[in-house]
């Protein structure tokens, strides 16, 4: 079914994966560093894989991946080799495909999505920095439509009077209560981005400008929706496209519909539920056996020098002990205590 083929750490198993393409597939791991019950899992769930053709790494990921069921990507693919050099070094397995520019890394938790090989590049300051931001682009992505919805609708005390009075302005007029409102314009900003990926990329980045201030602004003249709406909708478009990730990218745009219905049936105890209900799925979802909300749950305090804050890099003695790697030690410290 396979064979290994090793030269100095890395190891190299070849598969081949459907029964009438016989596609080759590569998994590849650094022997003494990547823990060795995590490679039997991605070899025997490979292994099961059953289809005729196996054309591209996202059937793979399909086949291979812990919850079909969870929206939340348990997989990374990329195109990048510095991202699989430093995902193998750091104890993780790759998995590469003939015929695709494409790998997949397993395994993976929520924090690694949010990371760039560029956080390693730049100094720790400008990284930590850059993190934040993404995750504050995060929350706002999934929680404005629903939080404005929320304070809108249900707590419109929890607004200070100036700021309500000036909304209330803004929406005399419209004929649409604020869920509709932002369903309007979610919808039609998620079509505009549909429209602009599909059309040849110098019209596509047009399309997709163009039309939503062609569309915002004429929505906004005619008393469809109101303006505070389409500062909503615009901040929360600006804030998806923060995300590195394209797949968690499309998982917080499916969770911000879930809480915009939330929102419009309870208000803000409405946005809360759905943010336990996350949170539950978070700490009980799993990557090849490793926690997908570590290193907070389990708590893992050494793993968090490099999740949201990036510590110095010369401070990064240890790889992710989320993971167990055979050897612990990222950085040769050992020689020099050996030599004095």
């Amino acid at each position: 079914m396979f064979r290994t083929l090793s030269r100095a750490q890395l190891t190299k198993v070849v598969m081949k994966l459907g029964e009438r393409s016989k596609t080759d597939a590569a998994i590849l791991y650094i022997e003494g560093i990547a823990n060795p019950k995590i490679v039997k899992e991605v070899i025997r769930r490979m292994e099961k894989i059953d289809t005729d053709d196996v054309s591209e790494t996202g059937i793979i990921e399909q086949w291979i991946e812990d919850s079909f069921l969870s929206p939340f990507p348990q997989i990374q693919h990329t195109e990048r080799p510095d991202r699989c050099k430093a995902a193998l070094l750091q104890g993780r397995v790759t998995i590469l495909l003939d015929n695709t520019p494409f790998a997949l890394i397993v395994p993976v938790t929520f924090g690694q999505l949010f990371h760039t090989p560029e956080d390693y590049y730049e100094r720790w300051i400008l990284t930590t920095l850059i993190r934040v931001l993404r995750y504050i682009a995060a929350f706002i992505s999934v929680f404005l439509p629903g939080l404005y919805i929320s304070l809108v609708s249900y707590q419109p005390g929890m607004i200070p009077t100036a700021l309500t009075l000036s909304i209330a302005s803004t929406r005399d007029g419209v004929p649409f209560p604020a869920t509709i409102e932002a369903l309007l314009m979610s919808i039609t900003m998620e079509l505009l981005r549909e429209a602009g990926l599909r059309l040849p990329k110098p019209i596509g980045q047009t399309v997709g400008v163009v039309g939503g201030l062609v569309i915002g602004d004429a929505a906004v003249t005619a008393g469809v929706v109101s303006p505070i709406m389409v500062i909503v909708i615009a901040l929360t478009a600006i804030a998806t496209f923060s995300i590195p990730s394209y797949s968690m990218a499309i998982s917080l745009r499916i969770l911000r519909f879930a809480i915009i219905f939330a929102a419009a049936l309870f208000g803000i105890y409405g946005l809360i539920m759905v943010y336990i209900m996350v949170n539950v799925h978070f700490v009980n979802l799993k990557s090849f056996g490793v926690p997908y909300s570590a290193p907070y749950g389990p708590l893992i305090p050494r793993d968090m020098k490099d999740i949201v804050l990036k510590v110095p890099t010369m401070f990064l003695r240890e790889r992710p002990r989320m993971l167990q790697p055979q050897d612990k030690i990222r950085l040769n410290r050992r020689k020099k205590k050996g030599g004095q």
